[in-house]
């Protein structure tokens, strides 16, 4: 396996990671959401600083990184989920949510666009199957129906794709930093969803099982996620990661099912048909660029 393929296939189990969040997030029941942001990012920081300071470790010399792109990481960690969580809040979570997995197909554009990646017609066919198998889980077989009542949720769940997807394209310009330098935005974020959360939310006390959804929020797809994604990011397939990222909604839906938090549909079953050949193409394009 090549040293590409590899990064792309850390970007992938990132992608598999984020696939348990919305399950992970049912479980910590009432607590606020930028509470639950600090939380899990803070969480995820203090890990990534641990394992950093182990013995033989680099240290935090490794925190070290240019200004544009540490602040390219944290303002896209915040900024989306500042984003998703006032789209959630503002709009259906529905259309919130499908609005916002346009960022997977937004990856793909702007790695056409900005990231000086050829994408070839398998890639570009495989997005949109990906895309449309996003549809058919969230909207179960019905039809899109966008309320002006709700424009500011809409607009902030857009927002939330247009930041995901320039992140993960532009941060390939970083290729040099190294991914271990993600601890420390992850206690940035951590920090600006404290004060977030101390500015427009009351504070829920966390019971115990409440806790442990948290740390394997920290821990997994608030934590080593990201560091994955960095990787496959800088130096994987950008186009191929794109179309493999609409895996996280069908994973997602599975979990779901499995944890008794969702109910079967047919368009689960249709839309794992679409994700697979749209997966099938895109690698036939990755394979032929």
């Amino acid at each position: 396996m090549t040293s590409r393929s590899r990064a792309t296939a850390a970007g992938f189990a990132a992608v598999l990671l984020w696939s348990s969040l919305a399950v992970l997030t049912t479980a910590t029941g009432g607590i606020p959401p930028f509470q639950l942001l600090a939380l899990g990012f803070g969480v995820a920081g203090l890990a990534g600083v641990a394992v950093l300071l182990r013995p033989g470790g680099p240290g935090l010399a490794a925190l070290r990184q240019p200004a544009a792109a540490g602040a390219l990481c944290i303002g896209a960690l915040f900024g989306y989920h500042a984003l998703f969580f006032l789209a959630l809040k503002r709009a259906p979570v529905v259309e919130a949510n499908l609005l916002n997995y346009l960022w997977p197909l937004l990856i793909v554009v702007f790695a056409a666009l900005l990231g000086g990646t050829r994408v070839r017609a398998g890639q570009w066919l495989g997005t949109l199957l990906g895309l449309a198998a996003a549809a058919l889980l969230v909207l179960r077989g019905g039809r899109l129906d966008l309320s002006p009542a709700h424009l500011a949720g809409y607009l902030a769940a857009i927002g939330a794709a247009v930041i995901w997807a320039l992140y993960s394209v532009l941060n390939r310009r970083f290729e040099a930093v190294p991914s271990s330098a993600m601890a420390g935005a992850c206690l940035a974020v951590g920090l600006l969803g404290g004060g977030a959360h101390l500015a427009f939310e009351t504070t829920v006390a966390p019971t115990a099982l409440q806790w442990l959804a948290i740390l394997a929020l920290g821990l997994g797809p608030t934590g080593i996620a990201f560091w994955l994604w960095d990787i496959g990011t800088k130096r994987g397939d950008i186009a191929l990661l794109g179309t493999l990222s609409y895996a996280a909604p069908l994973l997602s839906t599975g979990l779901l099912l499995a944890f008794g938090r969702a109910q079967p549909h047919w368009t689960q079953a249709v839309a794992v048909a679409l994700l697979l050949l749209g997966a099938w193409l895109s690698v036939r394009g990755s394979r032929a660029a």
